[in-house]
């Protein structure tokens, strides 16, 4: 199971010159996302700016008191590496009685409206030649619900070499955790990897072993590169890898999609629990006839 980002940022400051007062919390990475705000005629215009070399969609929400909002005063919007765009003006509702706002914002890596390419066959995340047991596949009831619903679990003794299921940029590397248990926050000890793909989705590579990110954020890597080593931190509750492809949605989280992947036996278009999948070399371009050939399960 995967977890969100619990960075906690607080700000507070008072904007005097236009009566304005306001305290701001974020659940975003330090350095991701600034918003700047320029003050002036009754009113303050928000600018959301991505700090980053990556996609980030954010969610920002507001509370207002004798002010109004150009748009609803919660929404989500995806920023593209270093952009930065005018969001959201207030204006206050009584030129004698200050106005006064509080808000929130979460962020996720990727683009909330990421078009993912649907001909894009995916390299089962180990080293071609081998095949790992699928302990939770598509829409597995134990874990594997809601926004997990498309995402797989492989079993794997800690230390398995992990390889990159599709080129991309690294975009977010965690590895300093050792502990692994399944009660309530047990998910912020996960160590993972995070792949930012030229679609704007991610692939996200999880509960890999202490010191087990073997690429740093920045990096570029290629399909079927090794990128990591397995482990049992997390929220887990036994040695494995679980890996999904996911669309950035509101409030900081992310939605699983559905991805085929290529194996030695054919096509994979639903990873189903126990089966067991050869991996290899092959083209990640679907043509027709490789549409048309379901994958064997593999027995090794």
């Amino acid at each position: 199971m995967r977890t969100a980002f619990d960075t906690i940022l607080t700000l507070v400051f008072v904007v005097l010159a236009t009566a304005f007062s306001n305290v701001a919390s974020a659940a975003c990475p330090d350095g991701w996302l600034r918003f700047e705000k320029s003050s002036g005629n009754g009113q303050v215009e928000f600018t959301a700016r991505n700090l980053t070399d990556i996609p980030l969609t954010f969610t920002l929400d507001l509370d207002l008191h004798r002010l109004s909002a150009s748009r609803s005063t919660k929404f989500t919007e995806s920023l593209g590496p270093n952009e930065s765009r005018r969001v959201v003006t207030l204006t206050r509702r009584s030129e004698s009685r200050p106005g006064n706002y509080q808000y929130t914002t979460r962020c996720t890596i990727g683009n909330k409206d990421a078009d993912h390419n649907d001909d894009m066959l995916y390299r089962l995340p180990y080293a071609s030649g081998t095949s790992y047991r699928v302990i939770q596949g598509y829409g597995s009831r134990f874990s594997h619900t809601g926004r997990e619903a498309y995402t797989v679990d492989f079993y794997m003794k800690e230390g398995t070499p992990v390889h990159a299921a599709r080129a991309g940029v690294v975009a977010r590397t965690v590895e300093s955790h050792s502990i692994g248990c399944w009660e309530r926050g047990c998910g912020a000890y996960a160590n993972f990897i995070v792949v930012v793909h030229d679609d704007d989705t991610t692939g996200e590579y999880y509960h890999l072993q202490k010191d087990g990110a073997l690429v740093e954020p920045g990096q570029t890597v290629a399909a079927g590169q090794l990128i990591g080593l397995s482990g049992n931190t997390g929220h887990s509750t036994m040695p494995h890898l679980h890996f999904g492809v996911y669309r950035a949605i509101e409030n900081g989280r992310e939605q699983s999609i559905p991805v085929r992947y290529i194996s030695e036996g054919g096509i994979i278009s639903k990873p189903r629990s126990g089966g067991r999948y050869l991996a290899t070399d092959h083209q990640q371009r679907v043509t027709q006839a490789d549409a048309e050939t379901p994958a064997a399960v593999w027995s090794r």
